[in-house]
Parts: C-alpha cells; sequence; structure tokens
C-alpha cells in the first residue's frame, strides 16, 4: 500500500458475505488503505446495541483480495465491530469509516433502528469522520452500479472537501437505473414512523408468539425530507449528531420549572 494514503474502516450491518460490503469495498480501495471488520452474521435493525455477556471473536478472512490490508469478521455487532477494529485491528486510528452498502432505506425513523447507522455513528463518536450507506432495494443480488457511483463521488468530496461539524452522514440511494436518478439532494430527516402491530400465531406445541409486522407512515411534506426525496429519484444525503438534546426546550424547561432549583 502506498504511505499517506487515508486508512479507511469499512463495515456494515448485513454481514461480511453481503454484496453491499463488498462493493463499498471496491470503492474505498480506490481511495486509501481498507481494513475491513464486519458481523459473521446478519445483524440488521441492531441498533447502537454492544456484547456485554459474552466474550466477542475476531477471525481473519481472506475474501476481498488485495482490495484490503486485512479484513475480519466479527461475532458481535455492528458497533462492536467499530470499537473492536479502533482498539484492536487498526495499527492507528482510521481517517474515514464506511459503513453499508445496506440492503434496505435507512432514511426517516429507521436511522433510529440501523445497526449500519449505529456503526458510522459510534465511528462519529470516536472522533471518526464516518459515512453509511443504503440502498433501497431489498434483493441481496440487487445491482449496486449506480450505489458505487453514487458512494465514490461523495467519499471523493468528503476527503477534498471535508466534513460537517457533525462528522456523520446518512446517504441512502434510490432503487432506480443509473440514468434515472436525478442527482443528489441534501436533505433533513423526514418525519415518519413505522405503525406496527404483532401477529400472534400458535407454534406446533399449541404455544403462542407473535410476529413483528406493520406499516411506513411517512408525515413530512416538505420536499427536503429525505424520504420525500429519495421517492422523487434523488440521492438523499442527511447530516446526523448522536447529541440527542432538544435544544430548543432548553429554555422553555426553564422558565417553566424554575422551581427546581429551589
Amino acid at each position: 500500500m502506498e504511505k499517506n494514503r487515508p486508512i479507511i474502516l469499512v463495515t456494515n450491518d448485513d454481514g461480511i458475505v453481503s454484496q453491499g460490503i463488498r462493493a463499498l469495498v471496491e470503492v474505498a480501495a480506490k481511495f486509501g488503505e481498507v481494513y475491513v471488520v464486519a458481523p459473521d452474521k446478519p445483524q440488521s435493525a441492531m441498533g447502537h446495541a454492544i456484547t456485554i455477556s459474552q466474550p466477542l471473536r475476531l477471525s481473519e478472512v481472506d475474501i476481498f483480495g488485495d482490495k484490503v490490508s486485512k479484513a475480519y469478521e466479527c461475532s458481535g455487532t455492528p458497533v462492536d465491530c467499530v470499537k473492536l477494529a479502533v482498539d484492536k485491528v487498526l495499527h492507528r486510528r482510521p481517517d474515514l469509516c464506511l459503513s453499508g452498502i445496506n440492503h434496505g432505506s435507512n432514511a426517516a425513523i429507521n436511522v433510529i433502528y440501523s445497526g449500519t447507522m449505529s456503526a458510522a455513528m459510534e465511528a462519529a463518536i470516536e472522533g471518526i469522520n464516518a459515512i453509511g450507506f443504503s440502498f433501497l432495494n431489498y434483493s441481496h443480488h440487487a445491482d449496486l452500479r449506480a450505489c458505487k457511483y453514487y458512494a465514490e463521488k461523495i467519499i471523493d468530496n468528503c476527503l477534498e472537501n471535508g466534513f460537517p461539524q457533525s462528522a456523520l452522514l446518512n446517504v441512502n440511494i434510490p432503487d432506480l437505473p443509473m440514468e434515472k436518478i436525478k442527482g443528489m439532494k441534501i436533505c433533513h430527516q423526514a418525519n415518519a414512523k413505522w405503525e406496527e402491530r404483532f401477529d400472534e400465531r400458535t407454534d406446533p406445541q399449541g404455544r403462542k408468539y407473535y410476529w413483528l409486522t406493520g406499516n411506513f407512515i411517512a408525515r413530512d411534506t416538505h420536499n427536503d425530507a429525505d424520504w420525500n426525496s429519495l421517492h422523487e429519484g434523488y440521492v438523499s444525503i442527511v447530516p446526523i449528531q448522536y447529541d440527542l438534546t432538544s435544544y430548543s426546550d432548553i429554555s422553555l424547561l426553564k422558565e417553566s420549572w424554575e422551581d427546581l432549583s429551589e
């Protein structure tokens, strides 16, 4: 590897053998020295979970060829992967963490549940610039050419011009042929939620069990909401942060709850 090239950590939540991470490694290898630490099995919707009740294991794998310096599968969560990479795998703090390419949307409220975005967020917590990439196609045999094209453009721009203050970007790519994608748009997280229910079923032994189902309800009418932009044919880019403070409510609470200090 060339000296002084950026060190890039690549991870995901779909597992180290997914097509999405292979595509992201191909793109990352154009920009820097790539290390992969990813789950040994699918870890979708794990959020920011970490493993505390059992040991974690790292096993070196050779599935990316000469595109990477080292690659490891990890028995833990996506966040575990980032923590272990920073502490045990890399010889210095990486310059960039890339997570994905996730199969399925991480727009709107999905960012809260996402293992893909939680891995990127963990990197940002560690002071590492990070980008999470997701594709609105759930097939693991999907055509990822548009994803690779836009990932390359975004990574190149971030390395050239720097990151926002949050140092964390949530990128979603619409499920369209590349020639039908209109471009990229800086967005805000759409106001949307899952309207969930649990189907009650009975197993062969007569015991009840429950299966999560539901519908996604989009309530945001703004053109620059990520969910709306995606359905208009744009790649959405949302700067996000892990500080969950509602700053607009601080002064209100100070005024209405002023007796708390007495």
